[in-house]
């Protein structure tokens, strides 16, 4: 298990297993938030075995898989919603921790400054400057309204 913080209260990881859940307990994470679909897993990680360790582990469990192709607008107001009504830290977790930036990177525009969201997942080397003009469009939309 390899946990990257973004921020206080949003960390990302590549593929977590189930027995990683009471660690990820431990650590203090409240959500888990599982961005990578099934078919890109091993059975032993499924997302059903790794749901059933965070539930049975005292963790709240949000299933919003896709895949870079596949990711929509929809996948961005789930993640957000999910950090809204998350009691305490969230850890997503995707392949290698990139889809769970990225998505928190859309879902955070206008309310954390665009160089953050791009600076920050970085340190990790996850490279999101590709994506200021989208980051940029959606903090301009939300700073509209």
């Amino acid at each position: 298990m390899d946990i990257r913080p973004l921020t206080d209260s949003y960390a990302v990881s590549p593929q977590i297993a189930p027995q990683d859940a009471p660690a990820i307990a431990a650590a203090g994470y409240r959500t888990v938030i599982c961005n990578r679909p099934d078919g890109e897993a091993a059975p032993d990680t499924a997302m059903a075995a790794v749901k059933a360790a965070v539930e049975a582990a005292g963790m709240h469990f949000v299933a919003n898989p896709f895949t870079g192709p596949t990711l929509s607008m929809d996948h961005v107001t789930a993640q957000g919603a999910a950090l809204d009504e998350a009691d305490g830290p969230v850890l997503a977790y995707c392949a290698s921790g990139n889809r769970s930036s990225v998505v928190w990177a859309l879902a955070m525009a206008g309310r954390m400054p665009v160089d953050d969201l791009i600076r920050t997942p970085a340190r990790y080397g996850y490279q999101l400057e590709g994506l200021r003009p989208q980051i940029e469009a959606l903090a301009a939309a939300r700073y509209s309204r």
